[in-house]
C-alpha cells in the first residue's frame, strides 16, 4: 500500500519514447553528436497558417511571428487583431456590424494544443479586442469562458479601455436594415421589395462573417482563434459558435486544429469542431474530415426553413490543419476560399464542398 501507479495516456507514452527512437519520429532529426556528448534533438516543423477568406493579411503575420521563433497561439491572435481593428471588415471587431438594438456585441476563443488550455468570451461589448481578453481568461484565470458585463469587467480589470465600436458604416445599414425588415412595424419602409437590397447588405445578411486562424509552428505546436461580431443584426445577448470550445474552434496537440465560419447554430447543435479534429484523428486528411463533419451538419439541419431548392440555405466553412502540417477546408456549398500561408506566401485557395451552389 502506499504506492502509486500511474496510469499513462499515449501522448505520454509518445513523449518519453521520442527519447529512445528520436531519428524515427516524423519532424524532429537527431545531428550527430560529438564523442561524449549527447545528441541535440532539433524541431523541422515548416510552419503553416491557415484561416478563412478575410484571413490574407493574418496568415502573413501569424507565419512572420512563428518564422522567428514565436509561438502558435501568440501568432494566431496577432494575426486576428488585424481584422479586429480594420473597421472596413463588418464581421469582426471595430466595425463589426451590431445586434438589433445597434449595439455591437463580439465573441472570440483561443486554444492551446500543447497545453490543451482554452479562453473565450461571449457578448462583449465596448472592447476592440476579445481575441485578447480571450487569451487572458485562459492564461489568468482557471476558467474557460465568460460572458456579457462579467467579460467587460475582467477587460477593464487587465486595462482594456472602453470604446464605442459602432462606426457610421456599420450604423447606416443598421439603419437601412431597421427601416426595410417589415412593412408592418413603426418605421417608414422606402423599398418594401427585397430584391432591391442593396447587394453589400445582401452579402452581410446572408453571408455573416467571422475570422478563424489556426497556427503550426516551428516546434510542432498547434493553436488557434476564432474571433466575431456575430450574426448581424441579432437577438441581443445571442452567441454563436465561435466563443464555443469545440464548436467554433478546437485544437489538440496529438491530432490537428479546426475552426470554422458560417451558421453558428450549426456547429452548436453538432460540436463541428471537435468532429473535426477527431475525425483527422481516425487518419482522415484535413479537407476529407471536413468534408465527413459538413454531410454530418447538413443530417441533422433537416427544418424546412433551413433548405431551398433541395439544397440546404445556409453554408458552413471549415479549416482545418493536422500535426503534420497538412491543411484543408471544406464547406456545404461551392464558392468558398480560404488563406492559407505555408512559408511560400498567403494566397487563396479554393474549398471543397458538397452542393453547388445555385
Amino acid at each position: 500500500m502506499g504506492t502509486s501507479i500511474r496510469k499513462w495516456r499515449r501522448r505520454d507514452f509518445l513523449r518519453t519514447g521520442v527519447q529512445a527512437v528520436a531519428g524515427s519520429v516524423i519532424g524532429l532529426k537527431v545531428s550527430t553528436p560529438v564523442l561524449g556528448a549527447p545528441a541535440i534533438i532539433t524541431n523541422s516543423f515548416t510552419p503553416v497558417a491557415i484561416s478563412s477568406r478575410n484571413g490574407m493579411a493574418a496568415t502573413a503575420k501569424a507565419i512572420e511571428i512563428v518564422e522567428n521563433g514565436g509561438d502558435c497561439l501568440d501568432a494566431a491572435v496577432a494575426g486576428v487583431k488585424i481584422q479586429e481593428d480594420d473597421p472596413e471588415d463588418t464581421s469582426v471587431g471595430y466595425g463589426g456590424l451590431p445586434n438589433e438594438r445597434g449595439v455591437v456585441q463580439l465573441d472570440a476563443s483561443v486554444m492551446h494544443g500543447e497545453t490543451h488550455r482554452a479562453g473565450a468570451v461571449g457578448a462583449l461589448e465596448n472592447i476592440r479586442y476579445p481575441s485578447e481578453v480571450a487569451k487572458l481568461v485562459m492564461e489568468r484565470t482557471n476558467r474557460v469562458l465568460l460572458v456579457g458585463k462579467g467579460a467587460l469587467e475582467f477587460a477593464r480589470m487587465y486595462g482594456f479601455k472602453e470604446e464605442n465600436l459602432l462606426t457610421e458604416r456599420a450604423r447606416e445599414l443598421w439603419q437601412y436594415w431597421i427601416e426595410n425588415r417589415s412593412k408592418f412595424d413603426d418605421y417608414m419602409t422606402p423599398k418594401e421589395d427585397i430584391e432591391n437590397i442593396p447587394p453589400q447588405l445582401r452579402h452581410y445578411i446572408e453571408n455573416g462573417g467571422t475570422i478563424n486562424l489556426n497556427v503550426l509552428d516551428t516546434h510542432g505546436n498547434l493553436g488557434g482563434c476564432t474571433t466575431t461580431s456575430g450574426l448581424s443584426f441579432k437577438i441581443p445577448g445571442r452567441v454563436g459558435d465561435s466563443p464555443i470550445i469545440g464548436a467554433g474552434l478546437y485544437v489538440d496537440n496529438e491530432f490537428g486544429a479546426a475552426g470554422s465560419t458560417g451558421r453558428g447554430e450549426a456547429n452548436l447543435q453538432t460540436c463541428a469542431s471537435f468532429l473535426v479534429v477527431e475525425e483527422m484523428g481516425r487518419g482522415k486528411s484535413p479537407t476529407d474530415a471536413c468534408i465527413e463533419v459538413c454531410r454530418r451538419v447538413v443530417e441533422r439541419s433537416k427544418v424546412e426553413y433551413l433548405w431551398r431548392n433541395d439544397i440546404p440555405a445556409f453554408n458552413v466553412n471549415f479549416y482545418a490543419i493536422n500535426t503534420k502540417g497538412d491543411f484543408g477546408c471544406a464547406s456545404i456549398l461551392s464558392g468558398t476560399e480560404f488563406t492559407v500561408n505555408d512559408g511560400n506566401g498567403s494566397r487563396y485557395v479554393d474549398a471543397a464542398y458538397l452542393y453547388e451552389r445555385k
